[in-house]
């Protein structure tokens, strides 16, 4: 239940006034998943939601710019959700485009591509490298947009980065072997350089990865949401830093 416009603004202000600087995550993770289903629920199409889904997006970077987050990773786009019928699959693709381009159009948001882009069609690989283009040198949020992206995926092509260039070297199998170490694969993964994810949010109630950040959320902090992305409030990002802020954090400790 929402609150009343005038106690809603206050409480959220109050939450936010608790939240110490060293209290924020430097990077946020964020799946943003129901959009299907607030599409069903309010009686229209799935482009719609998709729609709707981002229109939120500048919000919540705006959210995140408000009280320091230094990194945001939007999960838009999976690889599993490339099996998606074709119809929809197009539309949501379009939908995506136009989000990154708008995103990096603001010059507000440094845009980086995460993905296997080689899944991806012409088009929306065009529109993500211009993004991240015409973004290069902004010193804002950092903003990741995961498209075409899966955990299982990034480690495996994280392995080959690895291999090829140790082939280029002349390096032999047995000498890769005994160097090989944790640090190679975190300097090929589509992060790279990035802090990893303090905290994970998933929206729609479904309390589940799915394969987001595999590696990078070993010790992430993870905060389930119940409303849809479309619905998701700044009230409900403060909810999420706050229940981060209030843990003891052990990092595998």
């Amino acid at each position: 239940m929402r609150l009343p416009h005038p106690v809603y603004a206050l409480y959220e202000r109050r939450i936010a006034a608790s939240l110490s600087p060293e209290q924020v995550p430097r990077h946020v993770g964020v799946i943003l998943d129901g959009n299907r289903r607030w599409a069903r629920n309010a009686g229209t199409s799935a482009a719609t939601g998709h729609q709707r889904g981002a229109d939120k997006i500048a919000d919540l970077l705006t959210w995140s710019e408000e009280i320091g987050v230094e990194v945001v990773t939007l999960w838009m786009l999976s690889t599993d959700n490339l099996s998606r019928s074709a119809e929809e699959l197009t539309a949501l693709l379009g939908i995506i485009e136009d989000a990154v381009r708008d995103l990096a159009s603001t010059g507000r948001w440094r845009v980086q591509a995460v993905g296997s882009l080689d899944l991806l069609p012409a088009a929306t690989v065009q529109a993500l490298k211009e993004a991240e283009a015409s973004t290069r040198d902004v010193s804002g949020l950092h903003v990741n947009v995961a498209v075409g992206y899966g955990g299982r995926r990034e480690i495996a092509d994280a392995v080959q980065s690895i291999l090829r260039e140790h082939a280029r070297a002349g390096t032999t199998l047995d000498e890769l072997a005994e160097s090989f170490s944790v640090e190679h694969i975190a300097e090929h993964l589509y992060t790279k350089g990035q802090p990893d994810p303090d905290l994970v949010i998933r929206t729609s109630g479904e309390q589940r990865l799915g394969g987001f950040l595999l590696w990078q959320s070993a010790h992430s902090e993870y905060y389930f949401c119940e409303a849809y992305w479309p619905d998701f409030r700044r009230v409900d990002f403060l909810r999420a830093v706050r229940a981060y802020a209030a843990r003891e954090r052990r990092l595998g400790r």
